[in-house]
């Protein structure tokens, strides 16, 4: 009778983690419809590209300027209107997290960059320039959250060690920031 008992509250147990999981990738699947949907309206659609199932935003070269961490105008326009957004995702599941990634092409610093007002950043080599561009994507997407929602977000910067498959490490397509929904 015990073992009946147990294998009925497994199914229950099974059945309300499926239920909730699905839960979380409909509202996940829903902002990054309304994210490309925005980007669209505004005629922005060759600086970002949504990866449904794999819960990602990639905001391509389109979104930095070349050799920058500083975001466009428009870019930060879109964001803007989505951050209420991001924030109400989090605050409905503490569970979600945002990595934010930052990338480059393979072509080498060959000047430090030092002027901070003009790129957003110093660096010296191309994984400090995709550290400061992740980072640069963290202050757009946190905006003004509190800071308790702002730990959901952690940023990491890869350089030119993760270059698109399809692509020479040499195209200006590896210049992107790849932003992930992730359920705990």
């Amino acid at each position: 009778m015990l073992l009946l008992v147990i294998s009925v509250l497994q199914k229950s147990f099974q059945k309300i983690i499926t239920a909730d999981k699905l839960a979380q990738q409909e509202m996940i699947k829903d902002l990054l419809n309304e994210t490309k949907d925005q980007f669209n309206i505004r005629g922005l659609s060759q600086a970002v590209s949504v990866d449904l199932p794999g819960n990602k935003i990639t905001l391509k070269e389109y979104v930095f300027k070349r050799g920058s961490a500083c975001i466009t105008d428009n870019t930060k326009d879109v964001f803007k209107n989505l951050t209420g957004k991001i924030a109400s995702l989090l605050k409905k599941d503490g569970r979600i997290r945002v990595v934010i990634e930052g990338h480059t092409d393979n072509v080498p610093v060959m000047n430090p960059v030092l002027d901070y007002a003009k790129f957003c950043t110093v660096y010296d080599d191309n994984f400090t320039l995709s550290a400061a561009r992740a980072r640069e994507a963290r202050k757009l997407l946190t905006g003004e959250l509190d800071a308790e929602i702002a730990k959901h977000f952690i940023v990491a910067g890869f350089g030119d060690s993760s270059p698109l498959i399809s692509n020479n490490p040499g195209d200006d397509a590896n210049r992107r920031v790849e932003v992930r929904f992730i359920v705990e």
